[in-house]
């Protein structure tokens, strides 16, 4: 006969399990995917690396799972924003803007989520991550055409255009992320005097990133539908 597992053992796995995901997503956004080993998040999660490799087969498949879980957080937040405006053009600006902001304000998820250099099927994840706001962005300018607010144009092709043209400019700063206190690389010697002018560093590069880059990137966004920015004369 075989064997079944019992109601507590399932809670108990799925329990684990989740604890697994959840230390995985604290080791991407502090190390990246590199940092993300198979050893390395079960230590975070508490657990002998033998027991993660019962919910998970090998670190492409953990790297999935991880991928899913914080893009859907990601469209969640994005969705957020758009219930708050009224019009699709607002709505477009805001899933920029917030796009924008997030990955600014942690850069070393973001970097991981979108040009980390990774396994194939990330990679493949990454082209549905992609497709996912090209889809709202697309059912706004459509929306935004019907209703003669915006010239005739193709949805998905502009909504795929602007997803990209984001993408390539945040690169950039992104790559820059200065590396988290437990990133493997870093150096535990490094003096507190030190470590307090590089997060001041740091904070000055997000504020500045944040009042520019943003800003600049809505705006660019609306300019390219054929709209009229705010700043425009």
């Amino acid at each position: 006969m075989a064997y079944r597992r019992t109601p507590a053992v399932q809670a108990r796995l799925d329990a684990q399990r989740e604890a697994v995901l959840q230390s995985a997503v604290l080791l991407l956004a502090e190390r990246g995917y590199g940092g993300c080993t198979m050893a390395a998040v079960a230590d975070r999660a508490g657990i002998a690396t033998g027991s993660l490799y019962q919910h998970f087969a090998n670190k492409a498949e953990l790297s999935v799972q991880l991928f899913r879980r914080v893009v859907t957080r990601e469209i969640d937040a994005v969705n957020a924003a758009l219930a708050q405006r009224d019009t699709p053009q607002q709505r477009i600006a805001a899933v920029v803007e917030t796009f924008a902001t997030r990955a600014l304000r942690a850069r070393r998820l973001a970097y991981a989520l979108l040009v980390e250099p990774a396994d194939a099927v990330v990679d493949g994840e990454r082209l549905v991550f992609r497709r996912a706001f090209r889809d709202v962005i697309a059912t706004e300018i459509a929306a935004a055409v019907a209703g003669g607010e915006l010239p005739e144009q193709d949805p998905v092709l502009t909504a795929a255009a602007l997803v990209g043209a984001v993408g390539e400019a945040l690169a950039g700063p992104l790559a820059t992320a200065p590396r988290q206190s437990g990133d493997q690389h870093s150096d535990d010697r490094q003096s507190s005097d030190r470590h307090s002018g590089a997060d001041a560093s740091h904070s000055d590069t997000l504020h500045s990133d944040n009042t520019t880059v943003v800003p600049a990137l809505v705006s660019f966004t609306l300019r390219a539908l054929g709209g009229r920015d705010d700043s425009d004369a």
